[in-house]
């Protein structure tokens, strides 16, 4: 449509400053002479842009007008344009035309060009940011999702869920929902989350205002301490994978970490990532389990 086209030729001036006609009509897929007409039509609305030819000419803003007034400081504009950055990596619909917007109306906020955002891991193609994108469309619409699903166990199985928040916490991205075949609210990683398919089905269900991510105190009083030994070659990883306070630097220079952790698959493969740069100290079930794990690893190569 004339006038939304319009309103993003005003912007888009706004962020280039100088613009051509030609440049224009690339943009937005017209010709050169529907841009002089948007011109004329934006100059006899009352905003002063002017068209010069020849060397130097171009479309631009008359001298001395900006459309820069904001009630927001320079840190709340970059916080507002961060937002958008980070929706505009997840793909979020429309993301890009609001940050160009705003970068417009907010003038060189986004100049420094400081900030990259990409949730994707290294090597992936854009399937993982189309997910993302698919799963906001159904969390706000309110659809029912369905997709495979392989649990740290290693089983496989096809689920139903009710998408109520797209969560990412450490390392990845997780929705939460209420899963149909187990009849409770469940976390699902999306990375184990494949042929996603947004259904027609509508549901209404909310997520509780009390739901935390925490487990529950009880629950996780239960969990085992483990503590572990590192190498000092693996120290530059060990404050990324844990928090400050569980972390010591022993005399014989070895670094320890203390921790609760559930006694699962999970847990094993995780230290297992570490290779002969840890060694679990305590408590004897786990180095059990993990030298078993291990002794499984070196029949395949035997």
């Amino acid at each position: 449509m004339q006038i939304e086209r319009l309103i993003q030729m005003v912007f888009y001036i706004a962020n280039h400053g100088h613009v051509t006609a030609k440049e224009l009509s690339h943009y937005f897929n017209v010709s050169t002479r529907t841009i002089y007409r948007d011109i004329n039509t934006l100059t006899l609305a009352g905003i002063p842009v002017t068209s010069a030819k020849g060397t130097g000419g171009g479309i631009s803003f008359m001298e001395g007008y900006t459309i820069d007034k904001s009630l927001l400081s320079r840190e709340e504009q970059q916080s507002v344009c961060q937002g958008l950055q980070i929706l505009q990596a997840t793909r979020y619909p429309n993301a890009e035309i609001a940050l160009s917007k705003i970068g417009a109306v907010f003038r060189n906020v986004l100049e420094s060009k400081w900030l990259d955002v990409d949730f994707s891991f290294w090597g992936s193609d854009d399937k993982e940011k189309i997910k993302i994108s698919d799963l906001q469309y159904a969390i706000l619409n309110k659809h029912m999702i369905a997709f495979h699903y392989i649990t740290s166990e290693l089983k496989k199985s096809e689920r139903t869920v009710e998408p109520l928040r797209l969560v990412f916490k450490s390392h990845a991205w997780y929705i939460i929902g209420y899963c149909r075949h187990k009849e409770e609210i469940r976390i699902f990683r999306l990375s184990r989350m494949n042929s996603l398919q947004v259904m027609p089905e509508i549901f209404e269900r909310e997520l509780p205002p009390d739901y935390s991510l925490a487990p529950d105190c009880n629950e996780a009083c239960n969990f085992p301490f483990i503590k572990l030994k590192f190498s000092p070659e693996i120290a530059h990883k060990l404050y990324d994978e844990f928090q400050e306070d569980q972390v010591c630097l022993g005399e014989d220079g070895s670094y320890y970490v203390t921790l609760q952790y559930e006694l699962n698959n999970w847990t094993l493969h995780y230290l297992l990532s570490f290779g002969k740069y840890v060694e679990i100290l305590e408590p004897e079930a786990a180095r059990a389990m993990l030298k078993e794990r291990a002794a499984q690893i070196v029949k395949i190569y035997t």
